[in-house]
């Protein structure tokens, strides 16, 4: 074969040994040329001629180690940085380094140290190409600054994190759980719930004892500068005030009473006072014939057309307001009437000597019943709204419920007594939408507002009012009640039901207060004080968009009714 061809063949199989898979696909292989006689060269032009089944061979091994990403790549070019250290070094020295000491002189791409600062240009010829340069992978991990250490890397996971990325299937409940746990153990609190913008729904709470230097902005909870303790305007002051002279300051009677057809009845000393609220006039119905005596109580019937009047020479009168005239009058106590209730055209009485009596107003012998169950006087009379009790709060600190009708023995006996208060009892209210709960308040010795369930005999709820509560009204157009109070505010005060929080508090009086009563409409509570005052809160007015509904429920109510 000749020498030329002894030296091609060998330049051939070493050519072979030194196919590089440079830029991850192509595989490029130069053969060496006849060399120079001190340093070897690759002859330009001169290309492989190996077999083409021995070619594709190595080129499918290269290409299984480039895909095999657990292990260091094979064969791969050295590193920009390396190159350069290593003709930076061949200049410098006579014999050129082998590959393997220049990767042995831990240079390393991140220190600068390592770098020589030299200012020769790129060389024109792409490093890596010469026949005569063997080259390998940097023994050191992590060596070349492309490509990470892909042992230390979890691809399997990856992979399967960018395959379920946008997978449109929805979280599981258990899912959702699971993550929940995981935000609550990593951050401390649920992302959903931090979340300070949505795009929809009502804004999430701060989870109570939450602390953050960063104040939550957006909450349902409103800051005390912004907030009201009611959702509605109730006046601080009276509307009108109306002078009551010579008013009797007794905290067992009851002075005030409104009709249904807009009269306010006011007893002052012996004489009684209509005061009609439409047009402000005012009539005298009566006045007593002898100077000693006064008047004790008065009460409407439900229909505003008469007015009961107790008097302190232990009568009962009946007036006609249309007629100005009085109608009869009934004696069947021995002292003085102080308090009166309607049930239909049942009159009830109670008197001093802690006796209640039921009057038929309708025939002669009106006296019908006698409800033996105080032994002191009864200051506080009330019929349920559906006429099935009688509640009677008396100076001996009792409150009993009385049935409609009589027991099988023929006699009336209290079908429940409460003995908790500790004082006299004035101020006694029935629920007007739940029959069966009734609200007590006590004197001085107690200050106590209870309010109980008459059915079961249980107290629902009890507030210390802190002063003597004098009377209690239902309001009719919200879920509240007002009390009235003596010493030492003489106040009157709105509480929610049934929670019993103090909605707000109306000052004005400067004597206890003796009696509240409610306007037809339930918009208006009068109060009468010992102050010789009586004053006129607008405290539970209806907001005209709710009236309106209420006024057309009512019209359809009735017309329902007709059809019937």
């Amino acid at each position: 074969m000749g020498a030329w061809g002894a030296r091609f063949k060998g330049r051939e199989g070493a050519a072979l040994g030194e196919r590089r898979l440079t830029e991850g696909t192509r595989a490029t292989a130069r053969c060496a040329g006849p060399p120079p006689v001190t340093c070897p060269r690759p002859a330009p032009g001169l290309r492989d001629t190996s077999p083409p089944a021995m070619a594709q061979f190595v080129f499918e091994s290269d290409l299984h180690g480039l895909l095999k990403l657990d292990t260091p790549i094979p064969n791969a070019p050295l590193a920009r940085w390396q190159r350069k250290a290593k003709e930076s070094s061949a200049s410098v020295a006579a014999p050129g380094p082998s590959p393997a000491n220049t990767s042995s002189t831990g240079l390393s791409p991140m220190k600068p140290a390592n770098r020589p600062h030299s200012t020769s240009k790129t060389p024109s010829k792409t490093p890596g190409k010469s026949g005569s340069k063997i080259q390998s992978t940097p023994t050191k991990a992590g060596g070349d600054r492309y490509i990470p250490n892909r042992s230390a890397m979890q691809m399997e996971v990856a992979s399967f994190l960018l395959t379920k990325e946008n997978d449109s299937s929805e979280d599981t409940p258990t899912k959702k759980e699971q993550q929940k746990a995981w935000a609550l153990n990593l951050n401390g609190f649920d992302v959903e719930e931090a979340k300070i913008l949505r795009l929809s729904g009502k804004p999430q709470n701060a989870p109570e004892g939450y602390q953050n230097n960063l104040k939550v902005l957006y909450s349902q909870k409103t800051t005390p500068g912004s907030s009201r303790k009611n959702g509605r305007y109730i006046p601080s002051m009276p509307d009108r005030i109306l002078d009551a002279p010579e008013i009797r300051n007794d905290y067992y009677l009851n002075l005030i009473d409104w009709s249904s057809q807009n009269f306010l009845a006011v007893a002052l000393d012996n004489s009684v006072y209509l005061w009609n609220y439409s047009s402000g006039e005012i009539i005298q119905l009566l006045q007593m014939e002898q100077p000693d005596d006064y008047i004790s109580s008065v009460s409407w019937i439900k229909e505003g057309n008469y007015l009961a009047v107790g008097t302190s020479n232990a009568e009962v009168q009946l007036w006609d307001i249309q007629q100005q005239k009085r109608l009869r009058n009934m004696t069947s106590h021995s002292s003085r009437v102080g308090s009166l209730s309607w049930n239909s055209y049942i009159l009830s009485s109670g008197a001093r000597t802690g006796h209640i009596h039921h009057h038929d107003v309708r025939v002669a012998e009106h006296h019908v019943a006698t409800l033996a169950g105080h032994t002191q006087e009864v200051c506080g009379l009330r019929w349920s709204p559906d006429g099935r009790y009688l509640a009677s709060g008396g100076n001996d600190n009792l409150v009993n419920v009385w049935p409609c009708a009589q027991g099988d023995s023929g006699d009336f006996a209290p079908v429940q007594t409460f003995t908790q208060h500790q004082g006299a009892v004035k101020a006694v209210a029935w629920c007007p939408w739940q029959s069966n709960v009734l609200a007590t308040g006590g004197g001085t010795s107690d200050r106590h507002i209870r309010i109980w369930n008459v059915c079961s005999g249980t107290c629902l709820n009890a507030v210390d009012a802190h002063s003597q509560v004098c009377s209690i009204l239902w309001s009719t157009n919200y879920k509240e009640f007002i009390s009235g109070h003596g010493f030492a505010h003489n106040q009157l005060v709105v509480w929610k039901y049934p929670t019993m929080a103090k909605v707000t508090e109306l000052k004005g009086h400067t004597a206890r207060v003796l009696n509240l009563t409610m306007s037809p409409d339930g918009s208006i509570v009068a109060s009468a004080a010992a102050d010789e005052t009586l004053r006129l809160w607008r405290c539970f007015e209806m907001d005209p968009v709710k009236k309106k509904e209420k006024a057309g429920s009512a019209k359809s109510s009735i017309i329902h009714q007709g059809i019937r």
